[in-house]
């Protein structure tokens, strides 16, 4: 496939079984065939070939004879126009290469646009938080901007009665442990508050 902007193709793909099951190329002779396979090759690279037989057999570094003879056998698989002979079947190949690039090629632009517009609608809202942008405010829901953050909130607003509340333990019940003496003794200090 093309992978460098402007470069041609550099292959086509061919199931040799479709080639080995045509009637036309299994008649054929291998000189035959190997004009046949010569010209596509020349045509995939170069789009044409002269239909002029001499000029023909130049290009393709075969003998002339070879070339006019296999001629008959091989043109059922080009076309020729305006003196020059295609391969309706490569070009319809190459076309189909040229449209899968483009739509790769719109794919990757469309989203690379994509994720560039969320990179820097992120690093907007980034920097907006970082510099404490007084004028965001306007731009946030009044739910927000009525309500205390999460750390400020009671987790509950319910009354605890005496009796719910964590009774103290009982003294045979505290170790030792000196963090048990000391929370248990927060605990209490917060109550009587």
């Amino acid at each position: 496939m093309d992978t460098t902007k402007g470069q041609p193709p550099p292959a086509y793909q061919e199931y040799a079984s479709t080639m080995l099951a045509n009637r036309q190329f299994r008649l054929m002779n291998a000189t035959g065939r190997g004009v046949l396979y010569t010209m596509r090759l020349e045509i995939w690279v170069n789009k044409s070939l002269p239909s002029d037989p001499v000029a023909l057999s130049k290009i393709l570094g075969l003998d002339f004879d070879d070339v006019s003879n296999a001629l008959p056998t091989v043109m059922p698989f080009f076309s020729s126009e305006n003196g020059e002979i295609r391969c309706p079947e490569l070009d319809g190949y190459r076309a189909y290469l040229e449209r899968r690039r483009l739509a790769q090629s719109q794919g990757g632009k469309h989203t690379a646009a994509t994720l560039n517009a969320k990179k820097e609608k992120s690093n907007r809202r980034k920097n907006r938080v970082e510099q404490g942008n007084p004028g965001d405010a306007a731009n946030l829901p009044a739910t927000l901007l009525a309500t205390p953050p999460a750390s400020l909130q009671p987790l509950s607003t319910a009354k605890q009665s005496k009796a719910q509340s964590n009774p103290p333990l009982e003294k045979d019940s505290i170790s030792d442990d000196p963090w048990i003496t000391d929370y248990t003794a927060a605990q209490v200090d917060r109550r009587a508050k």
